[in-house]
Parts: C-alpha cells; sequence; structure tokens
C-alpha cells in the first residue's frame, strides 16, 4: 500500500519537477524547446510583457482601491478584472491528466496567441543562494536557463520564507510584493503559473515560460501585484519573474500545458 502510494505521489510530482523533465529527454522530445541562449526563450518582447502587466496591474489597483466595493466583490474581483481588462479568465482545477492533481484552465474567453496567461510566483534564488531545506519534496521549483531558482511551493518553509522576504523589503506602507498567491484567493490571479502542468505526448504544450526581469520604470506601487520576491536582498539586482506565454489561440475550457526550454550548444 506505502510503495502504490508514494508510485502515485511521484507521478503526479513528474508533472512539474524539473530533474524527472531532464532525465527524460530522450523519451519525450515533444516536451522540450531548444534554445541556444536565453535571448531566444522569448515569444514575445519584454517590452510587450510590460506593457501587458501594467495594463492590467493599474485596473487592480483602481478595483482594490474603489470607494464602493464590498468585501465580498473584491473576493472576485480579479477574476472579473481580469477578462474585462484582457478577454479571458484562467483559474485552478483538477487536471485533465491522470495523477497530475492540478491544474489551469481558461474558464472564460479566449487567450490569444502570444499573450501573458500566468505568471510563475515564488521566492528568488541565486545560484549561490542556500535553497537545499526548502527544497526537499519540492516539486514547484522553477530552474532558469542561467541557473536562478523560483520556489514556487505555497506551503511549508516555502511559505514561510515569501512572508519573511516580503515582510523585509517594504517600503514604509507600501508593499512591493504580493503574498496572496499563498492562499486560495490570490488578488493577481495570473499568480498560479506554479500549476500548469507540463505536456506530454497526448497533451502538446499551448504555453512556453519566458524569463522577464522588472524594469526599474516599472511604477512602485504595482509592485504589490507582483508575487516574486528575491531571497538574496539586493537593490542592484532586477527582480526575476517567469510568464507564462501562449503558443497559440487556446479556447474557452483547455487546460494549460507548458514546456522546458533546453540550451543546446
Amino acid at each position: 500500500m506505502a510503495g502504490r502510494m508514494c508510485t502515485r505521489k511521484w507521478r503526479s510530482y513528474r508533472h512539474r519537477f524539473l530533474p524527472w523533465v531532464v532525465f527524460n529527454l530522450s523519451k519525450n522530445e515533444k516536451t522540450l524547446r531548444h534554445v541556444t541562449e536565453r535571448s531566444e526563450d522569448s515569444l514575445i518582447s519584454a517590452e510587450q510583457i510590460t506593457q501587458s502587466l501594467l495594463k492590467f496591474f493599474i485596473v487592480l489597483l483602481k478595483g482594490y482601491n474603489g470607494e464602493h466595493r464590498t468585501s465580498k466583490d473584491k473576493e472576485f474581483l480579479g477574476h472579473n478584472e481580469m477578462f474585462q481588462t484582457l478577454g479571458f479568465c484562467i483559474d485552478r482545477r483538477p487536471s485533465t491528466l491522470p495523477l497530475a492533481g492540478t491544474g489551469v484552465f481558461v474558464v472564460n474567453g479566449v487567450i490569444p496567441k502570444g499573450t501573458v496567461v500566468a505568471m510563475y510566483p515564488g521566492t528568488v534564488y541565486q545560484p549561490y543562494d542556500p535553497i537545499l531545506f526548502q527544497s526537499i519534496r519540492n516539486p514547484f521549483i522553477f530552474r532558469c536557463i542561467d541557473g536562478v531558482l523560483i520556489d514556487g511551493s505555497d506551503k511549508g518553509m516555502s511559505k514561510m520564507v515569501f512572508k519573511s522576504c516580503s515582510g523585509r523589503d517594504r517600503l514604509g506602507p507600501l508593499v512591493t510584493s504580493d503574498t496572496s498567491w499563498l492562499t486560495a484567493s490570490p488578488r493577481n490571479p495570473l499568480a498560479v503559473g506554479q500549476y500548469v502542468n507540463n505536456c506530454s505526448n497526448t497533451k502538446p504544450a499551448n504555453v512556453c515560460y519566458q524569463e522577464y526581469d522588472v524594469p526599474d520604470r516599472f511604477p512602485i506601487e504595482l509592485w504589490q501585484f507582483l508575487p516574486n520576491v528575491n531571497f538574496s536582498q539586493d537593490a542592484r539586482r532586477p527582480l526575476r519573474c517567469v510568464v507564462l506565454v501562449s503558443f497559440r489561440d487556446i479556447a474557452e475550457g483547455e487546460e494549460l500545458f507548458s514546456n522546458y526550454y533546453t540550451i543546446v550548444h
């Protein structure tokens, strides 16, 4: 019984766990997108990502600051504003992949090709930062091309580390990161990218990961919707985010499936 439980748990982990993908490249080449350097992972420009996030975050800010909003209104505000602003809405639901657990679906509208679909939340670790204990039995560690890691787990030590770093980086009354992704109701509904499952031979990818460094000109009052924070405090280093971008038009009702990129020398 215990063996079957472990096998079932591992099969659900493997849809997100990077080492599983790495060791099975030859078995599942369709899940990979080959690039020769970091700049080639881009489907859209950094400026397009910036403009998309700014457009949505400005609407979110106005909505959450609305004088006539009730607490019940604000519970659904993120998804309502997402549909009104971006033309689609995503949410977490049980995945269609066997034993994959939670997935992310288009629950309303249509996502056009080349659109920022979701964000991968979590604590950002540089290659030299300590992450051993946080990584134990953690299937939500995302590895960027340059070795930067993002811990997208919303439980246990990972949760505590994110909340601690977020509190450390506050600028007086200004919040500089969004901790609500650690709950069941994120204020920024894009921040569910860690639950997008890897594609398979029967479920082809419709989105891919793209690394994005937040520019200095990003308005400080909108940082409250960014679901990432640096583990090490360093004002000289830009905040690394990872977004998911659509490969093609994605219809209402479809589940999102991603693929990993690998460096080809």
